[in-house]
């Protein structure tokens, strides 16, 4: 933890310290966030000195995540399986010629030469490889996290290479091949990880997790539960995309994208990578202008999008709904106020999108493109249209779409309902 100060409530600004394992704030009960020694950082490293390109997953950004591979002693709590430093791929859209902006896939579900890889095919690898690092770096050695699917086949592919103890905890109703992959696991390695099915959704999940398995000395991972590791490593999203490449990477310029349209369940996201352009702007690398962050829901749940309407602080909940975009299926979060606060101060806006339109940007990308989105990242090319309506996009604009996962990660579910099914 080379360059870590300390511990810090994202609402009420009270301080812990650096290495202590909590959840949320115990003052006020909101997200906790971990603090860098920026001043530090760049003195030691100068202004991205802590950057090393030709390593290729996410921990090339070396000290500006709480463990620095550049430190033997911070490397050897490192679990790496490959994640991270996924492309950013240019797409044709007849939108995006229209509009004269350079469109691109930040594409976190399938391997491509050259670059890293998620193991587990979807961009929740991101937080759970610094879940697991930074567990094992702090002793804590059993961990539970209540999921919509792709977070708890993260968790269980890297306690099995940590050797830690998880607890994933999820609907019977979750996609077959997740579903499957972690009950798999949870046969081979019983003794690292146990599955548990809850009837419901997320939030009955959220509630074992709380009510039966944290009194059990389990260390709730959940979405924003945990102190800021799942952040950090969803920040590496935003530096990736700004990150110096082709005509700028012998100047090592770092530019951000003017707009991120992102898939948004929890929002994890959406923090981590506001958190990365803060602290870019900190060692002097980028100035003060933000992309303007389009957060995409499914209308079966839209507590930001109706929060944005009313132009409320913070949501109010409701139940639930169901699509085929299961990640996007988050009814309420406790760092959802914090996902407003980024979109807000970006000049963005929140968005909300049926299935069928979902559905119908999965079939016309992959007759046209070959390109197989998985339903939430579907989400972000289905709301393009409304997102130009509304002049969020203007010419010369990169806009980057955010594909989280694999496609293959929902089948059949997306077979059987292209084929009417739905």
């Amino acid at each position: 933890m080379s360059f870590v100060s300390h511990l810090f409530c994202s609402e009420c600004g009270a301080t812990y310290p650096a290495d202590r394992v909590m959840n949320l704030c115990e003052k006020d009960g909101r997200p906790v966030q971990i603090a860098l020694d920026l001043d530090r950082l760049k003195h030691a490293r100068g202004r991205d000195g802590w950057w090393t390109p030709e390593r290729k997953n996410l921990w090339r950004f070396g000290g500006l995540l709480p463990l620095d591979w550049d430190d033997d002693q911070d490397r050897a709590s490192i679990v790496s399986l490959g994640e991270g430093c996924t492309p950013s791929i240019p797409f044709e859209h007849p939108l995006a010629r229209k509009l004269g902006c350079r469109l691109e896939i930040k594409d976190e579900g399938k391997p491509h030469s050259g670059f890293g890889a998620n193991p587990t095919l979807s961009f929740k690898d991101r937080g759970m490889t610094m879940v697991v690092s930074m567990a094992r770096s702090l002793g804590a050695n059993r961990l539970a996290v209540p999921t919509q699917g792709n977070a708890g086949d993260s968790l269980a592919e890297y306690a099995v290479a940590a050797g830690l103890e998880a607890v994933v905890v999820m609907s019977p109703d979750t996609d077959l091949p997740v579903l499957g992959r972690v009950a798999a696991l949870s046969h081979l390695y019983p003794d690292r990880v146990t599955l548990e099915l809850v009837q419901g959704s997320i939030i009955e999940c959220g509630q074992r997790v709380r009510d039966v398995l944290v009194p059990r000395g389990f260390l709730n991972v959940a979405t924003f539960q945990e102190p800021g590791w799942r952040t950090e490593g969803k920040k590496t999203l935003g530096l990736e995309m700004a990150e110096p490449a082709s005509e700028r990477l012998a100047a090592r310029k770092w530019l951000l994208p003017d707009v991120i349209v992102y898939p948004t369940g929890g929002g994890t996201g959406v923090v981590g990578m506001a958190k990365a352009f803060d602290e870019l702007e900190a060692l002097g690398l980028v100035g003060s202008g933000r992309p303007r962050m389009i957060c995409v829901q499914s209308v079966a749940s839209t507590p930001l999008f109706r929060a944005f309407q009313e132009g409320a602080a913070d949501i109010n909940p409701l139940p639930p709904g169901k699509t085929i975009a299961t990640g996007l299926n988050v009814a309420r979060n406790v760092g959802h106020k914090n996902v407003l606060s980024v979109v807000r101060n970006s000049g963005g806006a929140v968005l909300e999108i049926d299935d069928e339109r979902i559905l119908h940007t999965i079939q016309e990308s992959w007759r046209d493109h070959r390109f197989a989105w998985s339903p939430e990242g579907a989400a972000t090319l289905a709301a393009l249209p409304e997102i130009a309506d509304r002049g969020l996009i203007r010419n010369n604009d990169r806009v980057i779409l955010v594909n989280t996962a694999s496609a293959e990660k929902y089948l059949p579910t997306i077979r059987n309902a292209l084929a009417g099914g739905l």
